[in-house]
């Protein structure tokens, strides 16, 4: 078993971008759309996304992606068993794949995904940019603080 670490950020200008990340990695995205590029790393092992989707620039949420659907269950076992607040997603449709996920929330109110992507999709979102756009994320949960402990709800493309 193999975990990935995932970070989706943000840009203004997905081209200016895509240019500065292909010499920083030294290699081409694996994935390009016109509003969203990912490169699948393998040293390190990093799935790195970048999209145009979010009212703030900069990171967006940060997480670990398996291949495998025990490591997922074991996963989630373990933000169960730590008490963490998790926000389910089965099936769900975003970010150009279908997955199976799970979202917690740090202390400081960032996004952890821990996914299993299943297959690749045509479209960014099942919702339209419109109806998107006043998410903060790409399927990424906001959230609220409540004594210590973060409560995550879905929005954006995945709620």
């Amino acid at each position: 078993m193999s975990k990935r670490f995932h970070v989706h950020m943000h840009v203004k200008d997905l081209e200016h971008s895509i240019g500065f990340y292909s010499k920083l990695f030294g290699a081409e995205p694996t994935r390009r759309e016109k509003d969203y590029a990912k490169w699948m790393l393998e040293d390190p092992k990093l799935n790195f996304a970048i999209s145009t989707w979010g009212e703030r620039l900069g990171i967006d949420h940060l997480g670990m992606q398996t291949d495998d659907a025990d490591e997922l269950r074991a996963m989630r076992e373990h933000a169960a068993a730590a008490d963490f607040a998790m926000s389910v997603e089965d099936q769900v449709s975003c970010c150009y794949a279908r997955s199976d996920k799970h979202w917690i929330t740090d202390p400081q109110g960032v996004a952890w995904e821990q996914f299993q992507t299943l297959a690749d999709v045509p479209t960014f979102s099942p919702k339209s940019r419109a109806a998107t756009a006043a998410a903060p994320a790409c399927c990424a949960p906001r959230s609220k603080a409540a004594g210590g402990t973060v409560a995550a709800a879905p929005t954006g493309c995945c709620g």
